[in-house]
């Protein structure tokens, strides 16, 4: 007889072992003859040489399979024991459309013609801008296709950050250390992330600095090689800030830079880095620009006409504007000549 024990590490237990260890107790009625138990995250497996070999096999299969989907179900056992690795979820996952594999079972994918066309420029182009309205998926399909590259092998890391703006309240009033104070600002990067990965491989990632989430003034002085690297809320940087930014880019960097021009929680007096960054930059080959739109919002059904609405107030007052400056412009045109020594200018 025997013995062999296998850790479960960095493993969300009840989505590997299934509810009541049901994968688990199916892998054991497919061989009788050894004993495997589960407890806590070890698996003791125990029988004659030749079995507990093609065991192992199988359970190192299960656990790349785990890693790759973040989810064993009962059909992936049932392929891995037929002896075939390629299990539906790897037919869902390599089909072209699809950016990764879902915690929560589903796929994650483009859902309209502009979010495919961010896909594609990001495939094309080592450096991307994204921009558009609240809701049109900017954030989640970025953080999608940089899980997809890390998964895939193409990337060491990923960083993601954002620039920390204060609209409305004063971080120095928050409650907590620097991290707590900056997490409710990061909070949709967690939960994008949370929707790909796993609790504890997330966890891992993070406290091996595989994934890193920081405010933009971290990145100062780096040089982010290797990585996937993803600025979001880029409207709320200042033009200092966007090129120190985009000064970090490593040789073997893909980088995104997400924006709304339209929610920007600067001071009046204080020009945005992304309108300074889009108007420098935009000849430039090998940089990708994709524009969302109100018809790519994902959110409830209101949010598109809340976009709509409000798209159509910023063009009348800038079309006032710029009237009213034409007017100013003609005001100007019929002021008298300047007089020169009490007299009016005139040719000679």
């Amino acid at each position: 007889m025997v013995e062999k024990i296998i850790t479960l590490e960095n493993i969300s237990l009840i989505d590997f072992l299934g509810t009541e260890n049901q994968n688990i107790k199916q892998l054991a009625a497919a061989f009788p003859s050894s004993k495997i138990i589960s407890r806590g995250n070890e698996i003791k497996i125990q029988g004659q040489t030749p079995e507990i070999t093609k065991i192992h096999e199988i359970l190192s299969s299960l656990i790349d399979h785990y890693h790759k989907f973040g989810k064993i179900t009962h059909n992936s056992v049932n392929r891995y024991l037929s002896s075939d690795s390629f299990t539906d979820e790897e037919v869902i996952v390599t089909s072209p459309d699809v950016i990764v594999y879902g915690t929560k079972g589903g796929v994650i994918k483009a859902k309209t013609a502009n979010q495919q066309k961010l896909v594609d420029a990001v495939e094309k182009n080592d450096l991307v801008f994204a921009l558009g309205p609240a809701g049109t998926g900017k954030t989640y399909i970025s953080v999608a296709l940089a899980v997809r590259a890390l998964k895939n092998k193409e990337v060491k890391k990923i960083i993601i950050s954002r620039p920390v703006v204060e609209a409305g309240e004063s971080l120095g009033f928050l409650p907590g250390d620097m991290k707590e104070k900056v997490d409710p600002y990061l909070r949709p990067i967690y939960d994008a992330l949370e929707d790909m990965i796993p609790i504890e491989k997330l966890k891992y990632y993070q406290e091996n600095k595989i994934i890193e989430i920081a405010p933009l003034a971290y990145m100062r002085g780096r040089t982010l090689s290797n990585a996937f690297v993803l600025l979001d809320e880029a409207q709320n940087t200042t033009p200092a800030q966007i090129k120190m930014f985009l000064t970090r880019m490593g040789p073997t960097s893909k980088v995104m830079i997400n924006g709304d021009r339209s929610q920007i929680d600067l001071p009046r007096n204080q020009r945005s880095g992304l309108a300074d960054a889009l108007h420098i930059l935009r000849d430039i080959p090998g940089i990708g620009f994709v524009e969302m739109k109100a018809e790519d919002v994902m959110r409830h059904r209101l949010v598109k006409d809340i976009v709509d609405a409000y798209t159509k107030v910023e063009e009348e007052r800038q079309a006032a504007k710029l009237e009213a400056m034409k007017e100013e412009d003609g005001k100007d045109n019929t002021m008298p000549k300047p007089r020169v020594n009490g007299a009016r200018k005139s040719k000679v």
